[in-house]
């Protein structure tokens, strides 16, 4: 049992779109594990939806919109918006953002597509 300084594991992330594991809760949703993810990215992301998961996106620094098709949604530091599955989005940073993640072991950030951003084998922080 150890605490985690997001700070601290944020400064050893150098690229955009490719999140690290930073921790895993066991035990939820019929054993699946679920992880807390650390990301952060600038520009638009790919539309994509998750089959069976809903994503946590919550803003350590900056922020970013995420985009649906019918409105955007502004997330600032210090706030989390939660994207249910089957829900088409993109997120959209002007400016680098530094984001934490929280879902289920099982998601790939890419959801329904796979492309050059897509990740399945996450680098533990």
């Amino acid at each position: 049992m150890e605490k985690v300084n997001l700070t601290e594991k944020l400064s050893m992330i150098h690229d955009h779109w490719n999140p690290r594991i930073a921790g895993e809760l066991n035990g939820q949703q019929a054993c699946q594990p679920w992880l807390i993810k650390l990301v952060k990215f600038k520009g638009a992301f790919e539309w994509h939806h998750h089959e069976n998961e809903d994503e946590l996106f919550y803003v350590v620094k900056g922020s970013f919109d995420m985009e649906f098709r019918d409105k955007t949604i502004i997330i600032n530091e210090g706030e989390f918006l939660i994207v249910p599955r089957m829900t088409e989005h993109r997120p959209n940073a002007k400016e680098e953002v530094e984001v934490m993640l929280f879902e289920p072991a099982s998601t790939i950030n890419t959801g329904n597509i796979k492309n050059e951003y897509t990740r399945t084998d996450l680098e533990k922080l």
